[in-house]
Formats: structure tokens, C-alpha cells, sequence
């Protein structure tokens, strides 16, 4: 007899996910790939639109065959800060712009110039000045240095609604993609921005909807309309947590989100990578970033290569506080340059998870202000990696910090979103392990 389950398409920076959840929740199916990227018109790399377009039909072509299996639902979790833009045809027009690409001085200077000082419209939109991370100004670059390709625009997608529209040929917009630093939408008048309008980027935009809403069916399958990935990794701590939390949701980015500090974003707050997202509820959730994985990945490399030690050696070093007390007492500074300052290894991972761990405290203790937390849970990468998570608890007496395993919480999100469309269980009280973790 086949197992009824909701299929969860996970599509992140790097990896890309297939995964099933029967009616527990439990993953009882799941698959992974890495797609290589091309360069857009500038020579600068990016998502190839078409090849994950192809991997994700061909993905379901097969696991639709698959008889062990019946499809009740699909749902979509990715990345935010990157359009699909299709014309009337239906097509893409236009590279999936990375949005770590530079973003033209000269176009920034006009945008400001036009429409005011940008504090202020970054304290407005609860996005930090982040040139093409803001994704609202890739279309406004877009416009001003093509705009003939900007008119044959007919809607232009975050990649989650992009991937619903592979299935359900229907054009949406949700809030959680909105609401996720993109430069478009007034937090205080819960509207688009008037930039956004004078400029006309609102017309390429499909109605908004619910996260939770069903847009279409397939073969008897209900096709949600996706959620942004931080948005989606929120929910099972929603869900079933009732006191006030912090979650630091690790990856390529940390990023600390407080749904429980409603305070408004203040100047110094959005100079240091603070914003506001959206929950799948429409309700504002505050946010700091911290690039620290993504540091993490470069560093090791320089380890691995200075120590000629496998890259992925630092998963075998444990804790230990006499390097950390050397680091502390030295005042070491872990710059990446000069690895001949340390004896081992072991010694610079240590000074490299500090100076992380200092960075990730400052950065946290902004959307802690002002609040009743007392629980911090650490998911993603970084809660498997017992130094920083004794790091973490270091600096924290008054707030107890746990690892939470929530297998693939960003997936789960996406499919506990859609639960009462193709769930009649009761969601189960067991998705989310938790460890607390003691420095001593």
C-alpha cells in the first residue's frame, strides 16, 4: 500500500533537495544535488534557471512513478533575494541574478538621489542597504540598464513562486518573500514602497496570497505557493513553542530571528545587518545576518591547506578550553592571513570559531534587546559543531542555549505550512530534539 506524503522541494544556494514526509513527519525519502552555475551577461555566476528547471521536472517524472509513495501535496522552500522574470509567453528572459553580484554605484547614487535618503528608506522597508541583496533593485538596475528587456517583463517571480509556477502554471507573490530585505515593501504602511510604484516594478508583480494557500492541482496533487527559506525554517518552532524564543537558523548565512521584539528598526540596527522578515502568518519577525558560514567554509580551506589537513578535518576537533583560555588571555586575532602565528590546527580552529562566535553574539544581542527571551535554539550546521555551540553558551548566563535537530527545518516548514490540506493527523509534538549545552 503506498505511504501518503507531501513532497518538499528545498532548493538552496548550494544544495538542491527532494524530499518526501509522510504523515509523522518523518523523512522517508530524500535526495540532493549540486548544479554547476553559468555567468549571466556580466560574466558574473549565477543559477542556471533552465538546468534547475530540468532537475526539478525530471525529479517528479520519477518519483511520481514511484508506487511506494502517493503525492497529496507539493510544497517549495528556497533562497530569497532572486527574481525569475518571464514574459507573456511564459518564459524566462533573464539570468537568475546572484545576489552577491556588485551593484552599480552610479544606479545606487540615482536610485537615493531620486527618492530620498536611504536610512530612511531602509528603516521603511526593514531592509539594510544591501545593493543587489535588496532584490527590489535588481529590477530597478535591470530597468535602468535594459529597458527593453524590463518591459517584456510580464511577471517577475522569487525563486519559491517560481518553482510553484513549474507546476501550477499560476502566477503569485507571497509575503514571506516580500518581507525578506527586498527594498520593496513600507513595514509601516504594510504596502508596497512608493518607489515602487513610481517605477512601475509593481505591474510585473502577481497577486499576493497566503503562505498557507493551495494554488492549483496536479494529477489530484495540491501545489502550494512556496515560502522564502528563513521564513519556512520558522515554522516548527512556531508551532510548537509557546514561550519566547531566539532561533539562529545556520547555513552559508546565520541568521538570528526573534518573532517576540516588535520594536521598530532603528538606524544603528539596520547599519548592522537588521531587518525584518515576514512569517508565514504576515506577521514581522526581527532578523539579524551574519555571513559566518559562509566565512567558515573560506577559512577552512586555508586550515585544511596551511596544515595540510583534509578540508574537512575541523569536524574531528573537540572543545578545549586551554585554547580557548590562550585565545582569550593573548587577545588572539583570527584574521586568515597569518596561519604561522598558531602550533596546530587545532589551536587556529579555536581562534577561528572565537572570533565567529564573537561577531555571531554582537549580531544576535540586537533583536534580543528589549525582549523576554530566555531560550536560544541553534539549528543548521552549526549545531552539530560542538564548538560553537559551547562557545555560544559562554557568553550567555541568563539564556539557556540549546542544539535543535529538526531534520531539514527549512523543509519541514514548507510542508507543515500546507498540513491541513493534506494531513488529517494531528501535527506530532516530537519534530524538534533539543540539547542543552553548558560551556562547563
Amino acid at each position: 500500500m503506498s505511504v501518503p506524503v507531501i513532497l518538499i522541494f528545498d532548493v538552496g544556494k548550494t544544495n538542491k533537495k527532494l524530499l518526501l514526509f509522510n504523515e509523522q513527519y518523518e523523512i522517508v525519502y530524500e535526495e540532493s544535488i549540486q548544479l554547476k552555475e553559468i555567468k549571466d551577461e556580466d560574466d558574473f555566476p549565477c543559477e542556471d534557471v533552465d538546468v534547475l528547471t530540468e532537475w526539478i521536472k525530471n525529479s517528479f517524472n520519477k518519483i511520481i512513478g514511484d508506487k511506494r509513495f502517493e503525492i497529496k501535496a507539493i510544497n517549495f522552500s528556497a533562497y530569497g533575494a532572486s527574481f525569475v522574470n518571464i514574459n507573456k509567453d511564459g518564459k524566462t528572459i533573464t539570468p537568475l541574478y546572484n545576489y552577491l553580484k556588485p551593484y552599480p554605484d552610479k544606479i545606487k547614487q540615482q536610485f537615493y538621489a531620486t527618492y530620498g535618503d536611504e536610512n530612511v528608506i531602509a528603516r521603511e522597508t526593514a531592509s539594510p542597504v544591501l545593493g543587489s541583496l535588496n532584490s527590489g533593485l535588481q529590477l530597478y538596475r535591470l530597468k535602468c540598464q535594459q529597458p527593453e528587456t524590463f518591459n517584456q517583463i510580464k511577471y517577475s517571480l522569487h525563486l519559491p513562486q517560481y518553482l510553484s509556477y513549474i507546476f501550477s502554471n499560476e502566477f503569485v507573490t507571497d509575503i514571506t518573500g516580500i518581507g525578506c530585505h527586498t527594498m520593496l515593501w513600507n513595514f509601516e504602511t504594510n504596502d508596497y514602497h512608493n518607489w515602487v510604484s513610481k517605477e512601475g516594478v509593481n505591474k510585473k508583480f502577481a497577486p499576493i496570497y497566503n503562505s498557507d494557500k493551495i494554488i492549483a492541482h496536479l494529477k489530484k496533487i495540491n501545489i502550494g505557493i512556496g515560502l522564502h527559506d528563513s521564513s519556512a525554517a520558522l515554522i516548527p518552532y512556531l508551532k510548537f513553542c509557546n514561550e519566547p524564543f531566539v532561533l539562529i537558523s545556520t547555513g552559508t548565512w546565520c541568521i538570528s530571528l526573534n518573532p517576540f521584539n516588535c520594536s521598530p528598526l532603528t538606524d544603528e540596527e539596520l547599519k548592522n545587518d537588521c531587518l525584518c522578515y515576514f512569517t508565514y502568518e504576515g506577521k514581522p519577525v526581527k532578523a539579524s545576518r551574519l555571513f559566518a558560514g559562509y566565512e567558515h567554509e573560506v577559512q577552512t580551506k586555508k586550515l585544511s591547506q596551511h596544515f595540510n589537513k583534509a578540508v574537512d578535518y575541523y569536524k574531528t576537533v573537540r572543545h578545549d578550553t586551554a585554547f580557548l583560555n590562550k585565545i582569550k588571555n593573548e587577545k588572539v586575532n583570527f584574521s586568515g592571513e597569518d596561519l604561522k602565528m598558531f602550533d596546530s590546527y587545532e589551536e587556529a580552529y579555536h581562534a577561528l570559531m572565537f572570533d565567529i562566535i564573537q561577531k555571531q553574539v554582537a549580531s544576535a544581542n540586537f533583536i534580543l534587546n528589549n525582549s523576554s527571551v530566555k531560550k536560544i535554539f541553534v539549528d543548521g550546521g552549526f549545531s552539530t559543531n560542538e564548538i560553537y555551540m559551547k562557545m555560544l553558551a559562554d557568553k550567555y548566563d541568563d539564556i539557556e542555549i540549546f542544539a535543535a535537530t529538526v531534520p531539514c527545518a527549512t523543509a519541514l516548514g514548507a510542508a507543515i505550512a500546507l498540513h491541513q490540506h493534506w494531513n488529517n493527523k494531528q501535527l506530532p509534538e516530537n519534530l524538534i530534539r533539543l540539547k542543552l549545552f553548558k560551556l562547563k
